[in-house]
Parts: structure tokens; sequence; C-alpha cells
């Protein structure tokens, strides 16, 4: 008789299972990566708005453009499409099944994350050779806190979206989920610096996890350095929704 698998094994195993059906998901391909895409392309080519703003006063529109695009697909795969997916799995009854397999619920999470952070790395290829062809020019030495903000925006959004679609009926999440990436891409500190929104809207957007994630990036991919604030605030954001998602997320309708 062979032995049972590790448990790194099976989360492995889940997680190619998982960042497989995410790529092959056309609906899921279309939020994750066509739309960010367009947006790239097409904020890119036209003047306005205006990203050149604040701190970011006297860098190229492109360079502004790119983080706050690569922001936008963290949190089309991290929330809009795990709010979904997860709704979903739970009216169909997959997360109860999984949850009593060897994998655990744990295990389960933590292969949905790990799926996550799959997808987003191909985004970060696709999405950085075009803005690359663009023009973009980010800086060296800001690649590794942009990739700890990557993470961690991956973190935050994901425990959102358990927050959301382990919580709301399938049909709600969906209709919730796709009005929270359109507010938040359009005003919420992603695509448009909080920098360019008047006093006190502006304020108040630099409070939103997606303006703190836009904002690490932006720092450290224009200046190379390090936004400690939106950093912190970003880390707060992720600690109290995963800490919402376990009281909220629910296995079964």
């Amino acid at each position: 008789m062979s032995a049972p698998a590790r448990p790194a094994s099976r989360i492995l195993a889940q997680a190619r299972f998982e960042a497989a059906g995410l790529l092959r998901h056309g609906e899921q391909l279309t939020v994750s990566m066509v739309l960010p895409l367009l947006a790239l392309v097409a904020l890119a080519l036209l003047p306005y708005p205006d990203l050149a703003v604040g701190e970011f006063a006297d860098a190229r529109r492109i360079d502004v453009l790119a983080p706050g695009v690569i922001a936008l697909c963290v949190m089309s795969t991290a929330f809009t499409g795990q709010a979904i997916l997860l709704a979903f799995e739970r009216r169909w009854g997959v997360l109860r099944l999984l949850g009593t397999t060897p994998l655990g619920r744990g295990g389960l999470l933590a292969a949905k994350a790990l799926s996550v952070l799959v997808v987003v790395a191909v985004q970060l290829v696709v999405i950085g050779g075009v803005a690359l062809a663009l023009g973009w020019r980010p800086s060296l030495t800001g690649l590794l806190p942009a990739l700890i903000a990557v993470v961690l925006g991956v973190i935050t959004f994901a425990a959102l979206a358990a927050c959301v679609g382990g919580y709301l009926r399938a049909e709600a999440t969906l209709a919730v989920a796709n009005l929270v990436w359109v507010l938040l891409a359009a005003g919420g500190g992603v695509l448009l610096p909080a920098q360019a929104f008047p006093d006190p809207v502006g304020t108040l957007v630099s409070l939103l996890p997606s303006a703190a994630l836009g904002d690490v990036l932006r720092t450290a991919l224009v200046h190379g350095t390090v936004a400690w604030g939106p950093l912190g605030l970003l880390t707060v954001w992720g600690a109290l929704s995963a800490a919402l998602a376990r009281r909220l997320l629910r296995w079964s309708d």
C-alpha cells in the first residue's frame, strides 16, 4: 500500500488544479487580463485623465500608469474572481466536500491562495511585457518592494473575497463583486492616484486598500522607494479582512 501524499503535495496539486481552472475560464480571463490590458493601452495612448499628480508630477504617464494596472490585476484576480468562485462553489457544495477530504479546509484555502499567486504571476508577465513595449521603465531598486506589495495585496483582497463570497448568496456576490471592481477601478485610487481627487474625497480614497496598493506600487516602481504609510495601511486591511473572513466564511449555504 502506497503512503498517503504529504500535506504540501496535496496543496500543490490542488493549487495546480485551481490555477488551471482560472486560466481556462473565459469570463475570469476577461476581468483579470483583457480589461486591464485595454485600460493599459487606452490610457497610455490618451492624454486624459492626468495621472502625473502629487509626488508623481514629474513622472512619465506610462510609468505612473503601469503600476496602477498591476494593482488592478491583483484586485481582479484576488478579489472579484475569487469572491464569485467561492460563492458558487459554496452553493454547489464543492467547498463542503473538499473541506472533508484529507486536504482539509486550511489546505484548500492555502491552495486557492497559491493559485491566485500563479495567475497574478502570469498577469505580471503579460502586463509588464506590454507596458515595456509602450515605453515603461520601472525603477529596478523598487522591484522587491513592489513584489512584497503584490503578495500582500493578494492576501488582503483574497481575504476580502472570502468575506463577500463566503457569506453572500451566489447571485448577490456576482453583483457586488463586479460593482466593487468597477467602483474601485474608476475611483478607488488604483489607476488614478488618490492625490488626483479633491479633498476630502482624496483623503477618503487614500484610506482604501486599493489606493494603498496602488500607492505602494507607484512609489516603488517610479521612485524606487517604499511608501511606508500605504504599506502599513495595506497590512492593517489584510489583518482585519483575514480576521473578518474567519467569522463570515460559510462552507455551505
